[in-house]
């Protein structure tokens, strides 16, 4: 067995023993439903790693994060629904089916190539299991943030020809949503705004599909920014003596600019 096999079997065994009659109390009283917050906190505490290019803080993240797995198949297992083997063979198996340019006689020479090949073989999967092949968007997860979930939408769509021609239509639209925008507020009422509010940020999300950035990924890093640098305007100050609440916002823009060449 390979250094990584032998890891990941003792992890599964140390999951098991937790939540064994003599393990431990914490581990034993949890459920599928109260693990799913740690699973959120965790996938986003791998995200934070990479963002800083933290490697070892990343190393020890994927290993929380490998624990999600591990502690939902224990669960599982002890309920005789499936053991953690049968999950890694259906990843294994799932990733040899649908990559059939590597592994069969399949011809896939670009990335847009393969991923389009990817949904054909979900699709045929599914007619095989005798499955009801739902519409376009039904069978997307409805727990994502809803930048994910835009963004996940609008490829879809874009997947089957329902796109723009080019960015530059995409930029035009997000002008004509600025003015909409701009109308509700004049002349509109709440629901309205929020409604035209939704539309641009839907069409924002498309021009970042188009620009092939991460929206979600290009928020958080900009949300990291605006701590940062709110952070020094705030330190700042109270090295003057001062609360925010006491300070102008021109003292607060001056060191706002400061903060953005550090």
């Amino acid at each position: 067995m390979s250094p990584a096999g032998e890891r990941f079997e003792q992890l599964v065994e140390i999951m098991a023993k937790l939540r064994a009659p003599d393990g431990c109390p914490w581990d034993r009283e949890q459920s599928f439903d109260t693990i799913k917050p740690y699973t959120l906190e965790e996938t986003y505490e791998v995200l934070d790693a990479i963002d800083a290019r933290d490697w070892r803080g990343l190393c020890e993240e994927l290993g929380d994060f490998m624990l999600q797995a591990v502690f939902y198949a224990q669960m599982a297992r002890e309920e005789g629904r499936f053991a953690i083997e049968d999950s890694l063979a259906a990843i294994n198996e799932k990733l040899i089916r649908r990559h059939p340019h590597v592994f069969a006689t399949g011809d896939a020479k670009t990335a847009d190539q393969v991923k389009t090949r990817w949904d054909e073989i979900k699709v045929e999967e599914k007619k095989a299991r005798g499955e009801t092949v739902r519409g376009l968007l039904e069978g997307m997860p409805k727990a994502m943030p809803a930048l994910v979930e835009a963004q996940q939408i609008s490829s879809k769509a874009a997947g089957v020809g329902f796109d723009w021609e080019d960015i530059h239509k995409v930029g035009d639209k997000v002008r004509e949503e600025v003015l909409e925008l701009e109308q509700a507020q004049a002349s509109a009422g709440s629901e309205e705004i929020e409604g035209e509010l939704g539309d641009l940020l839907f069409t924002i999300v498309n021009l970042a599909r188009f620009l092939k950035v991460d929206p979600e990924q290009a928020l958080r890093k900009t949300n990291q920014k605006f701590r940062k640098r709110f952070g020094h305007v705030e330190r700042s100050l109270a090295g003057q003596g001062k609360r925010l609440q006491e300070s102008s916002i021109e003292e607060m823009e001056t060191l706002w600019q400061e903060a953005k060449t550090l």
